[in-house]
């Protein structure tokens, strides 16, 4: 969207603007034209509607009209103490919302004939549009007409949700004269209206300075804080400012040349998503895992090594991949290694994700089948069509606000890594070590035989950040302990963790990755206080990511599911596209494009 420029309308405006003093025009919003209040209405109307392929998932629409329609669908919804007006959304994530909002101003903007341009660069990771302060007054006023069509809010950039005011109220605007950046925001929330996302979502609007022939920024970014008053607009892809999933698209918007080239801080390359996942249900799958076992139990095999908690699986991959979809619509492909299994509720036609079986990646067919998450993740890089940077996640880690590729890569390709304040025991590993500790213990002295230096730190349970070439490279550097962790069908005190913990430190010693920071959580479920941590969890949301995981068996499993069950629903209880909604659903469209920001 971001419709053409209506040269009516322009007209209409450069009259009213001439015949009518600008504090005059501030105390009567309503004596706009009605040309023009139609076309801000018409523009409003459209960029709420089904036409724009973005604003249909933001709308909670398919590729279809509408099932409802907005003026039923609005919703009074609480944010902290305040009841705010929000639009029920179907499919509403937090990117979607952004872009949605951005969408919004730029289609008013555009149909009213006021100049702007919009901006990268900003400190506050939201959409932002330049308007020139001498367009200040007018820009406002068609807003309150926008505000008046769709229920909004505005307040000053960086404020909370308390200080949000509704927009299509000139006492609101009033409030914020001296104010040089502001935040507006249409209120959008999902069906159960555990999501609310807004003014955190919205879109800022800053007015620029005309002095000496230049317009000058009214806060820092970090491309260019002054241009030439007259300097030419360009046409960019709104997605370049407001990323969102890249089957999706919310048209083009102006800005300048400056924001439009790639920056050293974008990152331009794809990056994929890696999922392991075992249906411990499956009888087959059991039968050949009991038999393993028996087999191995003459060798002393350690208690947490296999037993059931180890491969419970409590529909954990549903909601993490909801999280993904939420939180991190940057992703390219996704792809799910398995044993030959699929679960019930996936969407396989989905052209973005491909499940991949154990015997597609093993290099030595004869190490299957296997049970042993160490062995699988030492595959992981011969996984066919694999970008070479990507995040590997167990099921059980989920992204719980929205993240960016700069959480986990620099621009440049180096990998982060986040260590945990947990250490590795000193010695040599032993068959009395918890398996954790012994590939701890083996990933130290392998670091020390090649770097000379003794790691002594534990990695969080967070989305591991990857490299093929790394991973290949070890295979080929320790090519014996990688083939014996390869062949290792449970966990052994021989293993070594190749994609969660090896990997990193080997990056970090040839200059290819360095020690990140997140916010995270771990909650043990086994705990007796896991149902007050993960109450926490929900209702604070700040965690960029956090894990959920047990490796002892409980003594009542159903409670401890309902009440994961309970909270993963209430987290994430936006569906993804990766679920089959309806059994005779088409394919999934491939996207033809995807921007990196």
């Amino acid at each position: 969207m971001g419709g053409s420029d209506n040269p009516e309308a322009g007209a209409l405006i450069s009259a009213y603007r001439s015949a009518v003093p600008t504090g005059a025009r501030r105390r009567i919003v309503r004596g706009v034209p009605t040309p023009v209040r139609k076309a801000v209405k018409t523009s409003l109307t459209a960029a709420d509607s089904m036409r724009s392929a973005a604003v249909v998932w933001a709308m909670g629409g398919k590729r279809n009209a509408p099932r409802h329609s907005p003026a039923h669908s609005r919703r009074v919804v609480r944010v902290g103490r305040r009841h705010m007006r929000a639009l029920l959304v179907e499919g509403a994530t937090d990117w979607a919302a952004r872009a949605r909002n951005l969408n919004l101003v730029v289609s008013v903007l555009e149909s009213a004939g006021i100049d702007y341009f919009c901006v990268r660069g900003t400190n506050s990771g939201l959409p932002a549009v330049a308007v020139p302060a001498a367009s200040r007054a007018l820009a406002e006023e068609m807003l309150q007409l926008a505000f008046a069509q769709a229920p909004g809010y505005v307040g000053p950039a960086g404020g909370d949700e308390g200080r949000m005011e509704p927009g299509d109220e000139e006492r609101s605007w009033r409030q914020l004269r001296n104010h040089k950046v502001l935040r507006v925001a249409w209120y959008v929330c999902d069906p159960t209206q555990q999501m609310v996302f807004g003014a955190a979502s919205g879109c800022d609007i800053e007015m620029w300075t005309e002095r000496d022939g230049e317009l000058r920024a009214p806060r820092p970014n970090r491309v260019i804080d002054a241009v030439p008053a007259g300097a030419a607009r360009k046409s960019a892809p709104q997605s370049l400012f407001s990323p969102i999933p890249p089957a999706y698209r919310t048209g083009e918007a102006r800005t300048l040349a400056e924001f439009a080239v790639p920056l050293p801080e974008d990152h331009q390359f794809p990056i994929d998503v890696v999922y392991t996942w075992v249906d411990d249900s499956d009888p087959a799958w059991r039968a050949s895992r009991d038999s393993a076992r028996r087999g191995l139990a003459e060798d002393g095999l350690h208690e947490q090594a296999a037993n059931d908690s180890r491969f419970t699986s409590r529909d954990e991959l549903r909601y993490s991949l909801r999280s993904l979809h939420q939180n991190a619509p940057w992703v390219r492909n996704i792809y799910l290694v398995t044993a030959g299994q699929v679960p019930s509720w996936l969407q396989r036609r989905h052209a973005n994700l491909r499940v991949v079986d154990h015997r597609e990646i093993f290099s030595e067919p004869d190490a299957l089948p296997t049970f042993n998450s160490h062995a699988i993740e030492s595959q992981l890089h011969h996984i066919e069509g694999l970008s070479e940077c990507f995040l590997y996640l167990n099921d059980d880690v989920f992204f719980g606000r929205p993240v960016t590729p700069a959480h986990f890569f620099h621009p440049n390709g180096i990998t982060k890594f986040f260590t945990s304040p947990a250490l590795i025991p000193g010695g040599a590993a032993s068959p009395d070590d918890l398996p954790v500790n012994a590939a701890g213990k083996n990933s130290r002295w392998l670091i020390a035989q090649k770097f000379g230096t003794a790691i002594s730190q534990k990695m969080k349970h967070t989305p591991h950040a990857l490299r093929r070439s790394v991973l290949q490279e070890i295979e080929e550097t320790f090519g014996q302990e990688h083939a014996s962790t390869q062949h290792s069908r449970f966990r052994s005190p021989d293993d070594v963790p190749i994609a969660s913990s090896l990997h990193h430190y080997f990056a970090y010693h040839s200059a290819r990755a360095t020690v990140g920071e997140i916010q995270y959580r771990y909650i043990d479920l086994s705990a007796d206080l896991a149902e007050r941590r993960l109450n926490t969890l929900l209702a604070n949301r700040n965690m960029d990511t956090f894990c959920l995981n047990d490796t002892v068996e409980v003594a009542d499993p159903d409670a401890q599911r309902i009440m994961l069950n309970r909270f993963l629903e209430a987290y994430f209880p936006v569906p993804s596209p990766y679920e089959v909604a309806d059994r005779h659903q088409e394919a999934i469209e491939p996207a033809s494009e995807s921007v990196h920001t």
